[in-house]
């Protein structure tokens, strides 16, 4: 029994994944069956080893709530919608330091984050050992384990480093309890993660995306690595590599766009119908986060339910599989609609819920089916509608009936933003809905998650351009090919159904609920024309192409004229922000890139209402947990208050 405890031991130092998804009956295996650490230096340890680490890293923060607080609360795109549980991420006020305040027992603490990263960059450092020490013959196992180890520690310290500046570098597993830990520079953390990533990108195969690691996922996260350490956050030390970095982004993204070629239509990429479907194996995805209808096997994903607004409390509603859990967590802010062209950009309308059908209908003269709530995503300065809430009065052409729910934007001629703020209800961002869960209240859910796709690839060469232009190489105009390519992607085609609409939470087919499909409040249509005021068409859209730097569309020169912005630079940053905005909405990358380019203060006073008020130039960095503050040691002895003050980030 000396034995196995003595495994724990070090599995616990080293962060290592297998201890905390035993059995309760591991402990009472006989001592005989008990694998020491020369297991994984063997072809099946080092297997399993990397399959542990696949978990952790990739998967494992999207079962819980952490993963959309440390990155799409406190932004421009989302605040809180009907539930606070997390607010306090959002809200930048007294309750978010290094101890966050619970609100209750689903809010995310201050060291989960950190936690979850150190975690996974002890596996890595164990899988990178362990094959580095095999004496395997397959190279298929031992040199791809081995890119895989340096992957998953650069991934991990990419997000530490952008989430919290300098941190502990630890490269080495543990074997006995370490207590005593200085931060890093971030200098030092950049180094050390450019040196992995580029080794992973040497050693990797090109083949196996999205479910396992490629060159190409190297090359596209060394790109975006290279990209953060130029960015404003890091000016104060980044002089003597930032020319040599961006130079190194173009090629490294042109090799992987040569690779991932766009999916035709962007609807493409929510299209989920079940499980390991035709969605999760698109030409666009570099990589993604593993998970099946087999729970057992890999936990779960939960983040189909925090975006989600409140319907099943109307009348004639009840909650369903397609509807989803409503959680409530993050509502879309006014930012986001004023940023499309709603008529002629696509990816509002395929990425947001702005219909359901009715239930729970009565009989009589609404039956199950029928239209129940629309969301009217229209223009500043529109009469049609006398007020953000109307019931039973916006008439729905499909039938002639009126609808029970109509949530209006912009009421009454009004310009200001922010008429449904009075309300709980707001569209749902639907990329991340499944409708293939086995029951309406299950938390569980079964489809992939996107990491990285191409459409990123061509917005981090974009926004290398921009910044290659603002040091006199090439001209600004550089970055609108890249642009580009992405919005006439998001374009209506010749031809195309302009209402059409699908989300995951259609995706009932491969349920086994047995829930009746009239019973379900899934539509398969959205509320463009409605909200848009024109007449049926199947002409493509116009083009949404940029061609000139100084005439960008309308919803940029909006956000540049509140951010007050006048500098080519500011103005074509401002542009690759937004257009980030618009395709990779929700898809937990927006704190980071608003906080290393430094705008993330700004941006949050001029389109989020709840965080405006207490947000201050610090909040660019996350609070360092109390709980390593507290455990840790110099000399053998625990902190002093000084001492923890000087590796606490200033102003928490």
């Amino acid at each position: 029994m000396n034995t196995i405890k003595l495994f724990i031991k070090i599995f616990f130092f080293s962060g290592f994944i297998f201890v905390s998804s035993c059995k309760k009956d591991f402990l009472k295996e006989r001592l005989e069956t008990a694998r020491g650490m020369d297991f994984y230096k063997t072809d099946e340890g080092i297997l399993s080893l990397s399959t542990g680490t696949y978990y952790q890293v990739f998967s494992a923060p999207f079962n819980g709530e952490w993963a959309y607080c440390a990155t799409n609360y406190g932004v421009d795109e989302f605040c809180v919608g009907g539930d606070p549980s997390n607010g306090v991420w959002n809200g930048y006020d007294v309750g978010f330091n290094s101890i966050v305040t619970i609100n209750n027992g689903n809010t995310a603490l201050a060291n989960t984050q950190w936690d979850n990263l150190y975690i996974g960059i002890g596996d890595a450092n164990l899988l990178i050992e362990n094959a580095t020490a095999s004496t395997s013959t397959s190279d298929d196992i031992k040199k791809t384990a081995l890119g895989e180890g340096y992957f998953f520690r650069a991934y991990s310290y990419l997000r530490l480093v952008s989430q919290y500046g300098g941190v502990p570098l630890k490269t080495k597993p543990s074997t006995t309890v370490e207590q005593e830990f200085t931060r890093a520079s971030p200098a030092e953390v950049y180094t050390q993660i450019i040196d992995d990533f580029t080794q992973a990108y040497n050693i990797l195969p090109s083949s196996g995306s999205p479910a396992k690691l490629t060159k190409y996922a190297a090359a596209h996260y060394l790109a975006k690595a290279y990209l953060y350490r130029a960015s404003e956050i890091n000016d104060s030390w980044n002089s003597s590599t930032k020319a040599a970095d961006l130079a190194a982004i173009i090629p490294l993204c042109d090799e992987v766009i040569a690779k991932y070629p766009l999916t035709s239509n962007f609807a493409n990429l929510w299209h989920y119908t079940d499980p390991d479907g035709a969605n999760e194996q698109l030409s666009e995805l570099i990589l993604s986060a593993q998970f099946t209808a087999d729970v057992s096997t890999n936990g779960s994903n939960t983040q189909h339910l925090y975006f989600t607004s409140r319907y099943d409390d109307l009348p004639q509603m009840q909650r369903d599989i397609t509807g989803d859990r409503p959680y409530s967590r993050l509502r879309t802010t006014y930012y986001m609609y004023r940023l499309y062209d709603m008529v002629n950009d696509s990816r509002f309308w395929k990425s947001f819920r702005t219909k359901s059908r009715l239930n729970k209908a009565s009989g009589g003269y609404y039956q199950n089916g029928d239209l129940g709530i629309i969301y009217i995503i229209n223009q500043p300065g529109d009469n049609r509608f006398s007020s953000y809430k109307l019931n039973n009065v916006v008439v729905y052409s499909g039938t002639g009936k009126t609808i029970p729910n109509a949530y209006i934007a912009y009421p009454a001629g009004t310009t200001a933003d922010g008429a449904m703020y009075n309300d709980v209800r707001f569209p749902s961002l639907s990329k991340h809905l499944d409708g293939s869960r086995v029951a309406l209240n299950d938390q569980r859910g079964l489809r992939d998650m996107n990491l990285a796709r191409s459409a990123e690839t061509y917005l981090i060469a974009a926004e290398a351009k921009i910044r290659l232009a603002k040091s006199g190489s090439g001209s600004y105009a550089d970055a609108l090919p890249y642009i580009n390519a992405v919005r006439t992607r998001a374009q209506f085609a010749s031809g195309e159904n302009r209402a059409a609409y699908y989300d995951g939470g259609g995706a009932l087919g491969a349920s086994t609920s047995g829930q009746s499909p009239d019973k379900n409040s899934f539509m398969p249509e959205n509320s463009y024309y409605e909200s848009n005021n024109i007449s049926v068409t199947t002409d493509a859209s116009a083009s949404l192409a940029i061609t000139d730097i100084n005439s960008l569309p309308e919803g940029d020169e909006y956000v540049i004229s509140h951010l007050g912005l006048t500098n080519d630079y500011d103005r074509m940053l401002a542009l690759v922000l937004d257009e980030r905005s618009r395709e990779l909405c929700g898809e937990y990358k927006r704190w980071e890139d608003l906080s290393r380019t430094k705008t993330l203060v700004p941006r949050v006073r001029a389109f989020n209402y709840q965080a405006s008020p207490n947000i201050h130039d610090f909040h660019v960095l996350r609070p360092i947990p109390q709980t390593y503050l507290d455990g840790i040691q110099l000399g053998g002895k625990a902190l002093t208050p000084d001492q923890k003050e000087a590796q606490q980030n200033p102003g928490y």
